[in-house]
């Protein structure tokens, strides 16, 4: 009986102790979304459409978010596609040396994604606020030149 009890109280503390590394690195993830979101800027780096000349998008790193199946049918040219559940785990293969923007259908997708990734440390991550649709709806690669007309 008493070996029994011992068993059961060992199996319990390593039971527990197990348990701690996952609160710890919680805690050390909640830890670092605090410390990302004292600093970031406002609009945590999402980029309109309009605000990219049609000449820069050749300079991004562009990643389409969505599913295989929505990248299938139709995409920004030069995009790759990586579901944005896959961002984080796949970070590596991301360029540190240009700018990275990161779209899905409407921006909140991708923008978890971004969030993601800039808090691994990525602060070369922008986000396209509006996603495919906006970006196809203000004029896609032309978004900027007629942005800057209709001000004239």
């Amino acid at each position: 009986m008493q070996q029994r009890k011992l068993f059961l109280l060992t199996s319990f503390f390593i039971l527990a102790m197990a348990a701690v590394p996952a609160q710890a690195a919680d805690d050390a993830s909640v830890k670092a979304m605090e410390e990302y979101l004292d600093f970031v800027e406002y609009g945590g780096a999402t980029i309109l459409p309009e605000q990219i000349p049609a000449e820069d998008w050749k300079k991004f790193y562009v990643i389409d978010a969505r599913d295989a199946e929505q990248f299938a049918k139709s995409h920004i040219p030069g995009a790759v596609n990586i579901e944005w559940r896959q961002a984080l785990a796949r970070r590596a293969e991301l360029p540190q040396d240009k700018p990275i923007l990161i779209y899905c259908n409407t921006g909140s997708l991708s923008a978890q994604a971004g969030f993601a990734l800039r808090v691994a440390g990525m602060d070369n991550v922008r986000i396209l606020q509006g996603g495919f649709s906006e970006w196809k709806t203000k004029g896609g690669f032309n978004a900027n030149h007629r942005a800057s007309k209709a001000q004239k």
